[in-house]
């Protein structure tokens, strides 16, 4: 997740010089459809992508783990906030051992399990 944050922002450094020095030569009545246009595909866009990529890649360990029923698992990032490691299908950081199922919070709604 931190890959997509930081190309996001690498993305967005770039094109904020290239839109100010291309506002000299591009019309003002089209000036904001361009940089609308650029910003959309040039940083949303593959944000959106990379993140739904993040997702089905990860889908098996966030729904199907023992670390997803863990307390020290962080959904958002897939990661073990204990050892500080990504879990995969195959290597749990803690093998196990460090465990602890995850108490639901009776006043939360837990939007990754809709």
């Amino acid at each position: 997740m931190g890959e997509i944050v930081f190309w996001t922002i690498i993305r967005t450094a770039i094109l904020i010089p290239v839109l100010w020095i291309a506002r000299d030569y591009i019309e003002f009545q089209f000036w904001w459809t361009v940089v609308i246009m650029a910003v959309y595909g040039v940083v949303i866009h593959p944000a959106v992508i990379h993140y739904r990529l993040f997702e089905e890649k990860n889908k098996d360990v966030i729904h199907s783990t023992l670390c997803s029923s863990c307390e020290h698992f962080d959904r958002t990032a897939v990661l073990c906030m204990k050892y500080d490691k990504h879990p995969t299908r195959t290597f749990l950081p803690c093998e196990g051992i460090d465990w602890t199922p995850k108490i639901p919070d009776a006043g939360k709604e837990d939007i990754y399990n809709k």
